[in-house]
């Protein structure tokens, strides 16, 4: 075959390669797209899956279909994901439980910026620490003191090793200078309830779940945990004027997506979702919540990982915190 002659077919096949991918994307979806949360059913990753699959539904007409996966600190529904087929059609509801398991489980089947790429973030909210009613502690002063003369002996609950929960309970553990057991359990419903019934003394949950339940008196809230008082919360001071200056945690999530994704498909989605985020009701219901909209392009989300991935590697470095 002539030089000329091959160059040019090559160019075809090229040419005909990008529009095959400019006609997926414009077609996608064109069957229910799965988004696989890697947590327990009625936590906040469960809950705002629901929120964003039901208006992709809406929107591009067909179904958004959240699959709950939980177990081995987000890990295995994770790993399905990066195995899956890179069309589109499978998506990962992350966190920043993920960003922390880059450090703290370095022997995982996969690596979350090798094997998945970023598709948009979704919101963040922050955390609310709480005690079972039956803890001789009414301030988070008070608990302080209880903890540092029992070290050892009282119990924090946790969705599983690696979460935002596991992570905040560390951060306080080493600036409040206190010695308390962590309890990780398969979901943050599971630990919720743990805390709820007595089980285990102490959680830090997201403000957005665990709200209903200081309302109801079946938890004492001593603490938030951002850097000013939560709008659901107003009565209830942040940890760092409670007593541990400089403590700020927060739980973000967000959307991924199987290495090789097309990014047409990849930029689809990311346009979607923000409509979504950026409606009016959307945002007043979830202020009510406790929780922000993020609004990043795949590339901006993509920095954002990297950078959080960063600054839990040092604070893990810096607690010493261990898988359990």
């Amino acid at each position: 075959m002539m030089p000329f002659v091959r160059s040019l077919l090559c160019l075809c096949l090229c040419v005909l390669a990008l529009s095959g991918i400019s006609v997926r994307a414009q077609d996608y979806p064109a069957r229910p797209v799965k988004i696989i949360v890697p947590f327990g059913a009625g936590g906040p990753a469960d809950l705002y899956a629901r929120i964003v699959a039901q208006h992709l539904s809406d929107a591009l007409k067909e179904s958004f279909v959240v699959d709950d996966r939980p177990g081995a600190g987000a890990v295995i529904g994770t790993s399905e994901v990066a195995k899956a087929a890179p069309d589109g059609y499978t998506l990962l509801m992350m966190s920043n439980t993920h960003t922390v398991n880059e450090t703290i489980l370095p022997n995982k089947s996969y690596k979350l910026m090798r094997d998945l790429v970023p598709v948009a973030p979704v919101n963040f909210s922050d955390l609310v620490m709480v005690v079972h009613p039956s803890v001789p502690a009414k301030t988070l002063t008070e608990f302080i003191a209880l903890a540092k003369a029992r070290p050892g002996a009282l119990n924090y609950a946790s969705s599983g090793t690696g979460t935002p929960y596991h992570m905040a309970g560390e951060l306080f553990k080493a600036l409040s200078g206190t010695d308390i057991v962590h309890i990780p359990y398969r979901g943050s419903g599971e630990a919720r309830n743990a805390v709820i019934g007595g089980h285990v003394q102490m959680m830090i949950d997201a403000v957005t779940t665990m709200a209903p339940n200081v309302e109801a008196g079946q938890v004492r809230a001593l603490g938030v945990s951002g850097q000013s008082r939560s709008s659901v919360l107003p009565d209830v001071p942040t940890i760092a004027e409670a007593g541990v200056p400089g403590y700020e945690a927060t739980i973000w999530l967000g959307l991924m997506a199987p290495k090789g994704t097309p990014d047409a498909i990849v930029q689809k989605l990311n346009v979607e979702i923000e409509k979504v985020l950026k409606r009016d009701d959307i945002k007043q219901d979830w202020a009510k919540q406790g929780a922000t909209p993020l609004l990043m392009s795949p590339a901006e989300f993509g920095e954002y990982i990297n950078k959080d991935i960063e600054k839990w590697a040092k604070l893990i470095a810096r607690s010493g915190a261990k898988l359990r």
